[in-house]
């Protein structure tokens, strides 16, 4: 990354006969409108002496120099404060970027909430702050919850417990996703572990009910982060939290939709997500759901999708996949515009 100190060198010292002027340093101060160029130049005696040029001057005015007359430029060996970067809302560009796709959303009756965070740099974004059934995705919690208990007895998973967890989070399969529910103590076990990891707005469904478990896109996220974090900020072990990567990272062909669609590159590590899909039988409309981590160019996103009000599973699909993508070229583009920023005042600067 480039200095934020801007640095230039002064003029060379020029002869100036007619003071007998044995060295002068020319700074440059600025120009003026009609493109008068203005210097000052200290002689040796103390005195100074303004001298102009026209605008056709072969001494261009540095980029770092301040545009008043009067003003010195940075010369070697001064330093210059660094000037904070301005304040990024990156909800507001969340929003904005996901301004054609919640319009289509909504003129289809669908709602949609997102949410993404850039893993290097632990920027995020949120989008809308309702409630929506987990569907399938809740799956992932189960077996989050199901860790974290096992490592406060001590324990590792049975073979049982990892046949069900693999079918569970691999294929989706709801009898292993009830098994797993019943171990950890269904809704009370799940919001206990929800508590520690930092989840505010999920709550466990009723009963055997698992599906109708309510979630956030940002309590989804700080899902997310517990799952793909590190020891500093999650509360499940190294060996945990490889263990669920390792199963979103395999899951069934058949799952291979959601989030995965904003990933660049074909190759296994370039996402690892749940799904989650619910046709409601009162309505006939579709709860479509996804949430994982999403590779892009090298750069690793987390990414959390809900939606309901679907028409059709499929168009649901397209939705969360619209929005995944959006979310996901949020960061993508800032960082772009980063890098050719960064590349400009390298130049500028050298």
């Amino acid at each position: 990354m480039p200095s934020p100190r801007a640095r230039r060198r002064a003029h060379p010292s020029v002869r100036r006969p007619l003071f007998h002027v044995a060295l002068a340093a020319l700074v440059l101060v600025g120009g003026t409108s009609t493109g008068t160029v203005y210097m000052r130049a200290q002689a040796h005696d103390g005195g100074s002496a303004a001298v102009s040029s026209s605008a056709s001057s072969s001494v261009p005015p540095p980029a770092s120099a301040s545009t008043a007359p009067g003003a010195d430029v940075v010369t070697e060996g001064d330093s210059v404060e660094p000037v904070a970067a301005p304040e990024v809302d990156h909800d507001e560009l969340l929003s904005a970027a996901l301004a054609d796709v919640t319009a289509g959303a909504a003129a289809d009756g669908a709602t949609v909430s997102v949410a993404v965070m850039d893993v290097v740099s632990g920027d995020s974004a949120v989008y809308g702050d309702a409630r929506f059934d987990t569907a399938s995705i809740v799956k992932t919690n189960i077996l989050a919850a199901l860790l974290l208990q096992a490592q406060e007895a001590d324990r590792p998973l049975t073979a049982e417990e990892r046949t069900y967890a693999s079918a569970m989070i691999r294929s989706s399969d709801n009898a292993s996703a009830t098994a797993l529910w019943k171990a950890i103590g269904q809704a009370d076990g799940l919001d206990a572990a929800n508590v520690r990891f930092g989840l505010t707005g999920t709550e466990g469904g009723d009963g055997l009910y698992w599906g109708l478990t309510q979630t956030t896109a940002a309590d989804q996220l700080a899902l997310l982060q517990q799952v793909f974090g590190d020891d500093d900020t999650s509360e499940l072990s190294a060996a945990s939290r490889a263990y669920v990567q390792e199963l979103m990272g395999r899951i069934a062909v058949d799952q291979d939709w959601g989030v995965s669609a904003a990933a660049s590159g074909s190759s296994a590590s370039a996402f690892a997500l749940k799904n989650g899909w619910l046709p409601r039988t009162a309505t006939g409309l579709w709860d479509i759901n996804s949430v994982g981590r999403v590779t892009v160019d090298g750069q690793e996103y987390l990414v959390a999708v809900v939606s309901n009000g679907n028409t059709t599973k499929a168009r649901g699909i397209s939705l969360v996949e619209a929005a995944a993508r959006a979310a996901v070229s949020l960061f993508a583009d800032t960082e772009d515009s980063a890098d050719a920023t960064a590349t400009t005042n390298a130049a500028t600067n050298s």
